[in-house]
C-alpha cells in the first residue's frame, strides 16, 4: 500500500484534469459536474473495490426539458487507490486512469468501451 496525503492525492487528481485538452475542459467546466476525493466508497455488491464512480445523466442524455437538476458528481476514492498501488508514480497514474474513466462515463462511454481505450 502506497500512502500520500490528501493534498497530495487532491494534487494528483487536478494534475489529471490539467492534462485534458482545452476543449474537453471547457466542456466538463460548463456540464454542472463536481469532482471530489473520498476516502471510502460503500461496500460494493460484488465484492470489488470501487475506484472512482460517476453520480448523474452523461452529456448525451441530458435534455434542455429536463429543468434543474442537482450538479453530477465523480468521485475518486482514496483508500482503494492507494491500495492498489504498487509505487507513487503508479498511484499518480491509477488516479490520472480513474478520473479519465470517470469522466468517460460523463460523456456516455460504458465501461467496456473504456477499457478498449485503455481507461479501465
Amino acid at each position: 500500500m502506497i500512502r500520500i496525503s490528501r493534498e497530495e492525492f487532491e494534487e494528483a487528481v487536478d494534475d489529471a484534469l490539467d492534462s485534458l485538452p482545452e476543449e474537453i475542459a471547457r466542456v466538463i467546466a460548463q456540464a454542472n459536474v463536481a469532482i471530489l476525493v473520498e476516502e471510502e466508497p460503500d461496500a460494493h455488491a460484488d465484492g470489488t473495490e470501487l475506484l472512482g464512480l460517476y453520480v448523474g445523466i452523461p452529456l448525451d442524455q441530458r435534455s434542455v426539458f429536463a429543468g434543474y437538476a442537482e450538479p453530477d458528481r465523480i468521485l475518486i476514492f482514496r483508500g482503494p487507490l492507494q491500495r492498489m498501488a504498487r509505487s507513487r508514480e503508479h498511484l499518480v497514474e491509477q488516479i490520472a486512469v480513474t478520473v479519465l474513466h470517470e469522466l468517460g462515463h460523463l460523456f456516455g462511454l460504458s465501461d467496456r468501451r473504456l477499457h478498449e481505450l485503455g481507461w479501465g
